[in-house]
């Protein structure tokens, strides 16, 4: 069993890859087409129409004894969150670059990541039959930009023509040549034998050593070909089964897995597709999933596998398997996978491996009638994306979602109407900031004492965090001072609370520890039920964690930071001249500048604005990479996002809504 990811820059021809690959490997009986929308993996309409992959697909063929999972990804980097959530799930992947555009931006980031992870992958490069296909220069282009331990591994002929071909390099001096040279880098006893008898090596032992390290990440060896005429598809499908490493697994030991997708079935109902990392999941099993403080579980309802180029109804899914599950209704994406009384994953949150979305806009019905049926429809597509996160504003009866481009917000506004049949239109698109805490602050308010009007103590200490740490709950309590619920309910407010901070964006990288806690207990008059008035219940502390907390933030106080991105710009030498005003005009800050090149910082909410004046300025020539890579301090004006709760920081406006006076 291997899991394969197929991965490219949008247009270098990944998803007819996976249908050659299917075709090859007998999978299907006649090559889809992108063009004609008839593709295995393309199944959405919208995808069909505009020729993209927007989702991921997982389609299965067998190679050998070998049966791959194969997961076509998205290309646009408007959809890297889909590609982050299936780098989860990968035994290895292949990367594919045009022969003929060469690396480009989307190419860079997705290799920087696979490397980063250390995913096996191997590299082809695909439309060598196009006009302008190159070999040399290719070649040059991954070793300088993407790794340096790069195999060829074997020449093309014609290329640029339909007859364009790929044939492998056997064990030719010249080719082992190659190869002690690239893996005498990586492993070290391969040098020493290098060194002493370099006559010694056979060429077996080279092979042997260029899967190892193929496997291990560290070399990464690369293919030619065609996925329209099919040139090059057997190499590298006899590369795939020799040199990625299949699936590993106990199925005896306990279940862990990993929710990397969720869709809807005809009827409604949530299907999840789960990779399971181990154990054996049967229907009728209860599974955990999500983070252990959460608790949510559910009962497998039914299975299917995907085996042998369909996906089959099955009683069990095992360890190495991609499986989809029905019955878990409260499952989402990026839920840790457990069987009821084990201490798998899920104690802390998922790695993430690309930036979070830094773009929002309001989502405004055409209809006014609409506002109910869009948070819906808006709420099934967060299902599937959460990196969306909706942010429902009651105020003013508005939802604004998250997104990474401007491409992103036209594909939901399509799959709005195709789908739900709400014609929407967006705002303005803005930069989504972050909060962070500048130093130290504390806040109390305690039961039965002015101006608390609510029957509970809480005191909040708040203090900055290190960088990527998100929020901590501490507790400075003894456990048992106040019931659990109570203490959860705190918990949960903290956090919903911090979403919102003194200039209305959320709070992040803080702790917030618990200081002061108090509640009376359930009374009843004599001979009488239970009397709310002279009892604490949940209801109170979550009307008066938000005061403190504010109260805390206020005195700690908090610094408005905005995502930075780093830009590499490739133009023409003579165009650097009108580049320069306008990069200074849009804050971007170069770092560095040579002939031809320049690279630096510019604020997120510029990213789109450059790449539209881009190509006036540079003649269509210029090529910009754009990747997240810092939040910092705003410059000039502190910008506010207005609040979407009761506002907690104007006591008297919170009151007057929570308990109607103050």
């Amino acid at each position: 069993m291997l899991n394969l990811g197929i991965l490219a820059h949008v247009d270098a021809g990944k998803t007819s890859l996976t249908e050659r690959l299917l075709y090859a490997a007998g999978a299907i009986d006649e090559v889809g087409s992108v063009d004609d929308g008839n593709t295995q993996t393309d199944s959405l309409a919208l995808e069909r129409q505009r020729g993209i992959t927007i989702k991921s697909a997982v389609v299965s063929f067998v190679i050998g004894g070998t049966t791959v999972n194969l997961i076509d990804t998205p290309g646009h980097p408007d959809f890297i969150a889909e590609v982050e959530r299936v780098l989860s799930v990968l035994d290895g992947a292949v990367l594919v670059i045009s022969a003929v555009e060469g690396v480009q931006a989307q190419t860079r980031v997705l290799m920087r990541t696979l490397r980063r992870l250390g995913i096996p992958t191997l590299v082809f490069v695909n439309k060598i039959d196009r006009r302008g296909a190159q070999y040399d220069r290719i070649l040059r282009e991954i070793s300088d930009k993407l790794t340096p331990a790069v195999v060829a591994m074997g020449s093309t002929d014609e290329l640029g023509t339909s007859a364009a071909s790929f044939t492998p390099f056997d064990g030719a001096a010249a080719f082992a040549s190659t190869l002690v040279e690239v893996l005498a880098d990586q492993g070290d006893a391969l040098l020493a034998a290098y060194v002493d008898d370099e006559d010694s090596i056979s060429y077996a032992r080279l092979r042997a050593e260029l899967v190892a390290q193929t496997g291990q990440a560290l070399a990464h060896p690369v293919f030619f070909g065609s996925a329209i005429t099919g040139a090059g598809v057997d190499a590298l499908i006899a590369g795939i089964e020799e040199l990625l490493p299949a699936a590993q697994g106990d199925p005896e030991e306990p279940v862990s897995g990993t929710v990397f997708k969720i869709e809807r079935g005809d009827a409604g109902e949530k299907i999840a597709y789960v990779r399971l990392f181990s154990g054996t999941v049967r229907t009728r099993d209860r599974l955990n999933f999500g983070q252990k403080r959460e608790g949510r579980e559910g009962k497998v309802t039914a299975i299917s596998v995907f085996d042998r180029g369909t996906a089959t109804r099955s009683t069990s899914v095992q360890a190495g398997r991609i499986a989809r599950l029905w019955g878990l209704t409260d499952v989402r994406i990026g839920d840790p996978i457990t069987a009821p009384a084990t201490d798998g994953p899920g104690k802390k949150e998922p790695e993430r491996h690309f930036a979070p979305p830094t773009l929002e806009t309001v989502v405004v019905p055409c209809r006014a009638a609409d506002k109910g049926a869009l948070h819906l429809a808006l709420a099934q597509l967060a299902e599937q994306d959460p990196l969306i996160a909706l942010r429902q504003d009651d105020l003013r009866q508005e939802v604004s979602v998250s997104l990474y481009g401007e491409v992103q917000k036209e594909v939901i506004q399509a799959t709005l109407l195709n789908d739900f049949g709400l014609d929407v239109t967006f705002r303005e698109t803005t930069t989504i900031c972050v909060e962070r805490l500048i130093g130290t602050g504390e806040a109390f308010e305690l039961i039965g004492k002015d101006p608390n009007p609510f029957l509970a103590t809480v005191g909040l200490r708040v203090e900055p965090g290190e960088l990527g740490s998100g929020v901590e709950f501490r507790l400075e309590v003894e456990l048992g001072s106040l019931p659990f619920s109570f203490m959860k309910t705190i918990e949960e407010t903290v956090r919903e609370t911090l979403r919102q901070g003194l200039y209305g964006w959320e709070v992040a990288d803080c702790a917030v520890t618990l200081t002061h806690s108090g509640y009376w207990a359930r009374q009843s008059h004599s001979g009488g039920g239970f009397d709310k008035s002279m009892s604490s219940t949940a209801g109170d502390f979550r009307n008066l964690t938000p005061l403190v907390l504010m109260g805390a933030l206020r005195r700690a106080g908090t610094r408005v930071f905005e995502p930075m991105h780093h830009f590499r710009l490739e133009l023409p030498a003579d165009t650097l001249g009108p580049v320069l005003p306008v990069l200074a005009r849009l804050g971007a800050v170069p770092r560095t500048q040579t002939p031809g090149l320049v690279e630096g910082e510019i604020p997120a909410a510029g990213v789109h604005r450059l790449e539209q004046q881009l190509p006036a300025l540079t003649r269509g020539e210029g090529v910009l990479e754009c990747d997240f890579d810092r939040y910092q301090p705003v410059r000039g004006p502190i910008p506010e996002r207005p609040r979407t709760d009761h506002n907690p920081l104007n006591r008297k406006e919170y009151l007057l809504h929570v308990v109607r006076r103050v």
